[in-house]
């Protein structure tokens, strides 16, 4: 069964980044090395703050838009639900 993720991302200054993949650890690797031409590069968005995961693509389509549709101050609650020190929950995957 394949596993899909919802995932919020930030830079220094908190920028908030929401975004959906059915790879997490390859996708947060794009965002951090800037692979891929697109807002989280402009802004310099590297670090994973959040997750969540399902094995329904639809489920995870759509608690994307749902968490890209509420106010900055609902995300942060969302956030600080499970990380409550900002932490980049991705630092040690890519230590070798």
């Amino acid at each position: 069964m394949k596993t899909y993720y919802v995932y919020i991302m930030i830079n220094k200054s908190k920028t908030l980044y929401t975004g959906v993949t059915s790879n997490l650890i390859k996708r947060v690797y794009e965002h951090k090395h800037k692979l891929v031409d697109s807002f989280t590069k402009k802004y310099n968005i590297t670090r994973l703050v959040y997750y969540e995961e399902t094995n329904n693509v639809m489920s995870a389509i759509s608690r994307e838009k749902q968490i890209k549709g509420w106010l900055r101050k609902k995300k942060i609650e969302l956030i600080k639900s499970v990380n409550p020190k900002w932490q980049d929950l991705s630092k040690k995957w890519y230590e070798e």
